[in-house]
């Protein structure tokens, strides 16, 4: 099978982390026999120049595009059409990769299966948007319905895709989160509770939340610590919290962007990975966590609810108070430590290779064969 991916986020010399997912996706699928070749519609503040490369044994070909830019949309236009010459089937991935795709579709050029893997939580939580992407919204309702399949990474996800496409197939494919074998034991201490947040430090990751639970913990008598792995505009605003709070001064760590080989460190120093965000889809950095062997405390707004459970963690409503997410820490801390060294092994069996990198790339397969 050939299959051409269209994208708009994927790794360049200027924004090496963008669109991780999406080569994840790529390379599972390329792994498991298909003939994969992407197509980057490069946004211009990443694109760094280059217009042919090689991406894990995969042939990549970047396209100027800015998605917002109707004019753009029609400059890509004949591009596009010629280098989706010879695909069995089409894959686009992240939203903004629909519109010219749905261009072409629209003027009879697209002879060819199209599958759509969708992540925007802008679909389940659309109360997160600002102005622009509310309005935007609507529009990306009225693409989703045009692919012959999409993918989403969570049933979450898929209920709100599946009223948009009636009879059309949405079908769940999880993001990927390859299952560890190098699992560092849970820290026994109980002096002190380590908790760690992984992600942007962002208004919908709802981060003064974390800090408000380690509040409440000191005045539970619990010592407790606040590793915030991620960076992001609401940096400065959690500064100045721990700044006027004397007890936060020494008990607050925010490491800043860091490569993500190096985030299994900190959840393996941590008891605890604390999630209290007000929207996420498949939320990756918990089932990281789980995989790593550690307990998880998560909000309700999100498809972490489909693999969260009382064996690996606990789930809050979005509404809970600091009091709640600090006693549901101690209750995933005293559980863990109650089965010693064997935790993190019965923590990350909970996931296994439910999430592989084999077992994604087969489930996609299966889709195109499914088509085919």
């Amino acid at each position: 099978m050939n299959i051409t991916v269209v994208t708009t986020w994927l790794p360049t010399a200027v924004a090496p982390s963008s669109g991780s997912f999406v080569v994840n996706d790529c390379t599972a699928i390329h792994q498991a026999g298909a003939d994969v070749r992407i197509i980057h519609l490069v946004p211009p503040h990443q694109d760094d120049g280059t217009r042919h490369v090689m991406l894990n044994g995969m042939k990549v070909l970047r396209i100027p595009f800015t998605p917002s830019s109707p004019a753009s949309v029609l400059a890509v236009y004949e591009p596009l059409r010629r280098a989706l010459e010879g695909s069995t089937i089409v894959h686009s991935m992240a939203m903004s990769s629909l519109i010219p795709l749905t261009v072409l579709d629209i003027c009879g050029e697209m002879d060819t299966h199209w599958v759509h893997t969708e992540h925007w939580s802008g679909l389940t939580n659309p109360d997160t948007l600002g102005p622009v992407l509310t309005l935007g919204r609507h529009v990306i309702e009225r693409l989703e319905q045009r692919p012959d399949v999409v993918t989403a990474v969570c049933e979450y996800l898929a209920q709100p895709l599946s009223r948009l496409r009636h009879a059309a197939p949405t079908v769940v494919v999880p993001c990927i989160v390859e299952p560890r074998t190098d699992l560092t034991p849970s820290p026994l201490s109980t002096e002190q509770i380590a908790m760690v947040s992984v992600g942007g430090l962002v208004e919908r990751k709802n981060p003064m939340m974390c800090l408000e639970t380690l509040e409440a913990l000191l005045a539970l008598g619990q010592d407790a610590t606040m590793t915030f792995v991620g960076d992001g505009p609401l940096r400065a605003m959690i500064d100045d919290y721990c700044a006027s709070r004397s007890q936060l001064a020494q008990r607050v760590t925010i490491t800043g962007i860091i490569p993500h080989h190096q985030v299994p460190h900190y959840l393996a120093d941590a008891d605890v990975f604390i999630g209290p965000t007000r929207g996420d889809n498949f939320f990756v950095s918990a089932a990281e966590a789980i995989v790593s062997g550690r307990p998880v405390v998560v909000s309700d707004a999100g498809g972490q609810t489909e693999y969260v459970t009382d064996t690996n963690g606990r789930i809050l409503p979005i509404d809970a108070n600091a009091e709640q997410w600090a006693h549901s820490v101690v209750e995933c801390v005293t559980l863990a430590r109650s089965q010693g060294k064997e935790s993190a092994q019965a923590i990350a069996a909970t996931i296994g290779d439910r999430f592989s990198s084999s077992t994604v790339g087969q489930q996609y397969c299966d889709i195109y064969r499914q088509l085919l």
